[in-house]
Parts: structure tokens; sequence; C-alpha cells
């Protein structure tokens, strides 16, 4: 029992760690579509204007797109079969965590060690809450048939963000990749 209480712990900041950097993917597309007839693309620079986040991470999102779509063998064109756009939105969260307690809590006003009140070392409530921020992002991918200006496909990834520099763009084409892993539909994966 002493074992279990003890990796509990542990185990939920696995859990926590694991699920951080998780990314959560989804695609939706027009049935009627003939994505096998899609070989060319180019970027829609209207709607990527539109996507509010810096230009640096701009540029770090469209380089990871076509890095997949060559990938899958399509063709930067001037005449595109389809045009990609982007969405992104973020939020904040923040957990306070209030529930450390254990063996080692010293102080006065609770039971002491020899049964008496006053000061002692025993079981208590650490009363300092952990606070935890992160940041989600979620990127809409959207494929938009060029002649018809249609959307015929929209992937969307949601994932927590790393403020460390030095890992932001890593993080970027994995969030890109596992959403591109969903074009086209119907394939496999």
């Amino acid at each position: 029992m002493k074992k279990i209480i003890k990796t509990l712990p542990l185990l939920a900041l696995l859990i926590v760690v694991s699920s951080c950097s998780s990314i959560r993917v989804a695609a939706d597309y027009d049935k009627e579509a003939q994505f096998s007839e899609y070989k060319t693309f180019a970027f829609f620079k209207t709607g990527i204007d539109k996507a509010e986040i810096s230009d640096l991470d701009k540029r770090r999102i469209l380089r990871a797109i076509e890095a997949e779509l060559l990938a899958k063998g399509f063709t930067k064109s001037e005449k595109p079969d389809l045009l990609v756009s982007l969405f992104t939105k973020s939020q904040q969260r923040v957990d306070v965590y209030n529930n450390a307690w254990g063996m080692g809590a010293w102080g006065w006003g609770g039971w002491g060690p020899w049964g008496g009140f006053g000061p002692g070392w025993g079981w208590g409530w650490n009363q300092q809450p952990n606070v935890s921020t992160s940041v989600q992002g979620h990127l809409y991918i959207d494929l938009i048939d060029a002649d018809k200006k249609e959307m015929v496909w929209q992937g969307m990834g949601t994932g927590y963000l790393t403020r460390n520099m030095e890992k932001k763009e890593e993080r970027i084409k994995e969030f890109v990749s596992k959403i591109m892993e969903k074009y086209p539909p119907g394939v496999q994966q």
C-alpha cells in the first residue's frame, strides 16, 4: 500500500506530461470532392494574412505545410488546384493544485507526535497551492478548390505550445505533420 501511495504523484506527473505533449487532430471534408485530381497547390495569402500569430510563426507553419504536401507528391504552382489557408487560436490554461499532503509537516496548531495539541511532526496538508500555466493552441489547415473557391478539406490540431524557442519549430512541424496525416481522406494511415 505504501508503494502505491509513493508512486501516485509520479504517475500523475507522467499523465500530465504525456497529455501535454500529445496533439489531438480531426479532419472534415467534402465527400463530393475528387481528391485524386488535386496535384498542385499555392498558399492563399488573403486567408493567411488574417491569422493572428507572428510572421515568424506563420513562416514556420507554411514551411511545414509545404514540406508535407511536397512529400505527398504535390507541386507548388502559380496555377494551383488547391489553395492552402490557415487559422490559429490559442487560450491560456491555469491549473491550481492544492492537494499536496503527506509526512513532514512541522507547525503549530495540529496534533503533536505524542497525541497532544501543539507543535509536532506528522501528517498534514501543504497550504501552498501549486499553480501551473500553459498555452493550448489550435491550428486549422484549410484546403480550398482553386477553381470553385470552396473549401474541400479542413484539418485541425489541438495541443500545448512550447515557450522554448529552440523547440518551437519542432513543435510546429509536429502539429502540421499530425494534421496532414489525415489528408487525403479515406487513405489508411
